[in-house]
């Protein structure tokens, strides 16, 4: 039997014996005499040293360049100031797939020096990039603490259609499909669904792409994006739903730090403390506090801008030194028909988004549960309601007071990293101008 591949996260293990990897040729260089190879696997990078090009001749004189794929066979030395501490010396590579033109973007440096079009043109290429993939690393765990955390609390995970009758918030920022004889649509949330799934499971989640026909050509928009949505029934309102958007997201920084600690610090991220209650202000009081702190009057209208939340963000850290901040109560005609009113100020809603270093990240609340209450407020938005038939067939037979939310994977890990732009967070992003790569 050969010997056993092993991958360049456990090199370190094997101080003194021989070991044989497989990857990437990252980068080859000579100092004086000296010739170092830099092998990068799915985990990480090794160096490989000689001073006897003889050992490397497949590499040097074979004509092939970074990105070849290689075999590495060496002995494992300790050695301080070799990344990792250790490296791998006597090497012999043989080359299995051989790359011999340029890159068209290059990777074997610290930092990716090409700008954001030549990055996103190039993906395929470019999320090799230790950093890139860093960041695509962290979006695994940011799923698998999502997940990890609902399923102790006894939710059901499910998979909801993304081909769809009608539309979920609106008919206006939708895709239509050709669907056989009829028009459909992608689905902009599991909303209809989840909330469905509710009478089955009582607490269900969904991991899953959403697709927004929204013409927005903004730093923190994409058309499609992976949502983390869930939904749970018996509650009280939507502090009930806040509460447990808590303990979800304190759950995803912990699997963040026990399992992903070398992409953290690759990236230098910083992973926020979670308070054991995140702050709140109304959002009435939120657009008082803008108009008194800064002198921009945005009493009356019916959202948050960009900037506003900025404000916000920055009042929530300098207040509680909080990186998060809930902001309830939002105006009754910025959200969809299916959000229950704030009882004692019907013109509000009891709903909330979260926002994490000054963006929003996270919408969500309480849901209507009585047919009744459906048929109102289906009337009141003008829609009719055949096109919700199926949807409504739940609340006609029995569903208790819900709610749930919603966080936009990309975003999260835009704001968590510092990055200038979710694209930079997306791994094939679609925005109004990009179908590929």
């Amino acid at each position: 039997m050969g010997q056993a591949t092993i991958r360049t996260t456990e090199v370190k293990n094997y101080v003194g014996q021989e070991v044989h990897l497989r990857g990437w040729l990252h980068t080859v260089r000579r100092l004086g005499g000296v010739v170092f190879v830099v092998l990068r696997d799915g985990w990480g990078t090794v160096q490989a040293v000689t001073e006897s090009e003889a050992d490397l001749l497949a590499v040097l004189e074979g004509g092939v360049s970074a990105e070849s794929v290689i075999e590495l066979r060496g002995v494992v030395v300790e050695m301080a100031q070799a990344p990792g501490g250790v490296e791998i010396h006597h090497p012999q590579v043989e080359v299995i797939t051989p790359v011999t033109e340029p890159l068209p973007v290059i990777i074997n440096k610290r930092e990716v020096q090409a700008g954001l079009a030549a990055q996103l043109d190039h993906a395929v290429v470019v999320n090799r990039h230790p950093a890139r993939r860093a960041i695509f690393r962290l979006a695994a765990g940011v799923m698998a603490g999502f997940r990890e955390t609902l399923n102790r609390k006894g939710f059901t995970e499910i998979q909801t259609p993304k081909i769809v009758a009608s539309a979920t918030e609106s008919g206006a920022n939708v895709f239509k499909i050709n669907y056989f004889d009829q028009t459909a649509f992608l689905a902009q949330s599991p909303q209809f669904y989840k909330q469905i799934m509710v009478g089955v499971f009582e607490r269900v989640y969904e991991v899953g792409p959403v697709f927004r026909a929204e013409p927005h050509d903004t730093i923190r928009h994409v058309n499609e994006y992976v949502s983390l949505d869930v939904e749970f029934g018996f509650i009280e309102n939507h502090f009930t739903v806040m509460a447990m958007l808590r303990e979800v997201l304190a759950g995803i920084f912990v699997t963040l730090q026990e399992g992903y600690s070398a992409e953290l610090a690759l990236l230098g991220a910083r992973l926020p403390t979670v308070p054991e209650t995140i702050p709140h202000i109304h959002f009435s009081d939120a657009q008082e506090l803008i108009w008194q702190r800064h002198g921009v009057d945005v009493r009356g209208e019916p959202d948050l801008s960009p900037q506003d939340e900025r404000w916000l963000g920055e009042w929530a850290q300098a207040e509680y030194g909080s990186d998060f901040l809930f902001v309830p109560g939002y105006p009754m005609g910025k959200r969809p028909f299916y959000t229950h009113p704030d009882p004692e100020r019907p013109a509000y809603s009891n709903s909330f988004d979260l926002l994490f270093r000054g963006t929003e990240l996270v919408t969500g609340g309480q849901r209507l549960h009585r047919y009744a209450d459906y048929e109102a407020a289906l009337n009141r938005a003008g829609y009719r309601l055949e096109p919700f038939a199926t949807y409504l067939e739940a609340f006609r037979y029995g569903m208790p007071p819900h709610g749930g939310f919603a966080i936009g994977s990309e975003r999260l890990l835009m704001q968590l990293l510092n990055l200038p732009n979710v694209r930079l967070s997306t791994l094939f992003p679609r925005d109004l101008a990009r179908v590929t790569p």
